[in-house]
């Protein structure tokens, strides 16, 4: 199993929720990446603007393409998402819960790539895999700041 992190404005993760977390999309070139996530993998859900984890869901099924509009993407910038997995929530939380990826700095192998003071370039592009280790921190964090405890 893969942890991943996909990259996604807050309105994004909205249109996400707005679906139960049922559906994730990847975009158009990202269909080399599309190609190696599988049934079981974990994706943390990092949200751009606040800078924070959101949640965590769970790829249920097989990767389909499907070119309906549920995201709304950057203005000027539409993409459809095509590359789509069923999934299911993990954890997930309340806006006022998400977790600051900068409380992680020292504590993420990825972040620790990029200079410190530069860390927000470790979440550019839309989806990364993430080592084990990075794994079980952002889910112990995301356990840690749900109030169920999920």
């Amino acid at each position: 199993m893969t942890t991943w992190v996909l990259t996604g404005s807050p309105a994004n993760f909205a249109a996400t929720r707005d679906r139960g977390f049922s559906v994730i999309g990847l975009k158009e070139r990202n269909r080399p990446r599309a190609l190696v996530i599988e049934p079981g993998d974990r994706i943390v859900l990092y949200v751009t603007q606040v800078k924070a984890f959101g949640g965590s869901i769970r790829v249920t099924g097989e990767l389909y393409e499907d070119r309906e509009k549920i995201w709304p993407g950057k203005p000027g910038k539409v993409d459809p998402y095509p590359w789509r997995f069923p999934t299911e929530p993990e954890v997930v939380l309340d806006d006022d819960e998400w977790v600051p990826a900068e409380d992680l700095v020292g504590a993420l192998e990825h972040i620790a790539k990029w200079p410190a003071e530069h860390w927000t370039l470790a979440f550019q592009g839309q989806i990364r895999p993430v080592s084990d280790h990075d794994a079980e921190v952002l889910l112990g964090r995301l356990r840690a700041a749900s109030p169920v405890g999920s």
